[in-house]
């Protein structure tokens, strides 16, 4: 195996000169010393490591601090533009975690840009005329929408599942169902949480069958909650039962202890006409028995990211004097954007206004007419690529709704030039990134995750790749 040479590393300048150099004299003007000096440092470890990976390449000084120089500019230029970005979702998932869940509407999009580019009454009371909390702002809608007497938000369902147990019953136990013990993304562990919460986990039951009798008899002077998990991201199926809400509702009373469901998804909508498999509504919980619920704003809901804890005023009261209160709260930026989705349910807009939910209820017949549409306006062009519509399926995400499906159509790509995953690559690396299936050897793009307004950039990449 070949080894670079002493001389090709003797020959790599060192920083101070290129620090001293008129173009990185230029960037320094722009920023500061220590930081060009931390960039150079970085692209003369990777000049290193390329000569490591070609033993054998031999380049003169001049060429050598040109590429240097080029790279430093490059380097300098990545840095200076943010790294979060939008991309175009052709994955057909709906709530994708990875790619930022859900979209917000045009109404919420406004009212986000007006309320982050100005000052805003966020704990101001106007009528008043004196100090306000920020927690009304959404909490009013919540109650009315979901008939409830207290809501609050913080800023996601984690937080909103530990500030319950940690207000409602540290130093205590919960009981919880052996079966709905579950992990949710990230490593997120039901157990972890009642743990960090100061609150005592106690399993009921087993993974698959937890009777009323095993929560009556898991019952203790030490009981101070007991949590129900809605399996958001799985489902057992088979040989399995659980007692109903209003059963456990009235042993939970019996006991003076309140019930809690997590919900995760937090879904306002009918699913059943999209012949979906219904996600629990809050506002069913609550009126079947629960306590309080808790779940997502940015899953089946369609808002911003949060976490929504509604029921019991008694139990939301206690909750909001909870010093995590305020450091698990959530932003302006948020509550505008959840105020504005949740006005959409308020008034029935939510297929206009929510895009999660116009993707959810899109029709399959529309989708072909665009997929069509797509493939022709692509077949026109002088492009090495395939192109044809075929049909498929596209999936809610989220942990929502698992192993069940939305009928979709797909536009199917081929390269006479390079490879599936080639092309997949390309893409992603496009401005802006288009993110698509990889199958075999054809990468596709479901058009229920793309917005129409992208389908002429789309063409425009597609055309432009080499």
């Amino acid at each position: 195996m070949a080894r670079t040479s002493s001389t090709a590393y003797r020959r790599i300048p060192a920083v101070d000169r290129i620090v001293d150099s008129p173009q990185a004299a230029a960037l320094i003007s722009r920023t500061s010393r220590p930081f060009v000096v931390f960039l150079v440092r970085r692209v003369l470890e990777g000049v290193r490591r390329e000569l490591a990976g070609n033993p054998r390449k031999e380049w003169p000084v001049p060429e050598l601090e040109d590429r240097i120089q080029e790279a430093l500019l490059q380097e300098f230029r990545s840095w200076a533009r943010p790294g979060l970005k939008k991309v175009v979702n052709a994955t057909g998932v709906i709530l994708h975690t990875n790619l930022g869940r859900a979209p917000v509407g045009d109404t919420a999009r406004r009212q986000l840009a007006e309320v982050a580019s100005n000052y805003s009454n966020l704990e101001f009371d106007l009528g008043r005329g004196s100090r306000g909390k920020r927690d009304v702002i959404a909490g009013r809608l919540l109650e009315t929408i979901l008939n409830c007497p207290g809501a609050l938000v913080v800023n996601n369902n984690a937080a909103a599942v530990y500030l319950i147990l940690n207000s409602l019953a540290e130093g205590g136990e919960v009981l919880i169902s052996r079966g709905e013990m579950i992990e949710i993304g990230d490593s997120f562990r039901v157990p972890d949480i009642l743990r960090k919460s100061g609150a005592r986990l106690k399993e009921v039951g087993t993974t698959n069958k937890t009777h009323l009798s095993d929560y009556r008899q898991g019952f203790s002077d030490k009981t101070r909650l007991v949590l129900r998990v809605h399996p958001s991201n799985f489902k057992i199926s088979g040989f399995t039962s659980k007692p109903s809400l209003e059963e456990l509702s009235a042993l939970c009373a019996s006991r003076s202890v309140p019930l809690v469901e997590d919900l995760g998804s937090g879904c306002l909508i009918d699913l059943e006409a999209e012949r979906i498999e219904p996600e629990p509504h809050p506002r069913e919980s609550l009126s079947r028995g629960a306590d309080l619920v808790c779940f997502s704003g940015d899953k089946l809901l369609g808002g911003s990211q949060a976490g929504i804890i509604a029921g019991s005023s008694r139990h939301v009261q206690r909750i909001r004097q909870n010093p995590l209160f305020r450091a698990l709260r959530v932003d302006k930026l948020a509550l505008a954007v959840l105020e504005s989705t949740l006005i959409a349910y308020l008034t029935r807009r939510e297929e206009l206004e929510v895009p999660v939910v116009r993707m959810i209820r899109m029709d399959a017949g529309l989708l072909k007419e665009r997929a069509d549409s797509l493939a022709a306006r692509l077949s026109g062009l002088p492009t090495h690529l395939t192109v044809e519509a075929v049909e498929g399926a596209s999936v809610i995400g989220g942990g929502s709704t698992p192993s069940q499906s939305l009928p979709t159509w797909l536009l199917c790509l081929r390269s006479s030039r390079c490879s599936a995953a080639r092309l997949e690559a390309l893409l992603r690396q496009s401005d802006p990134p288009v993110l698509a299936r990889l199958d075999r050897e054809a990468v596709l793009l479901d058009l229920r995750t793309v917005f129409p307004d992208d389908d002429a950039r789309l063409i425009d990449i597609l055309s432009g790749i080499e």
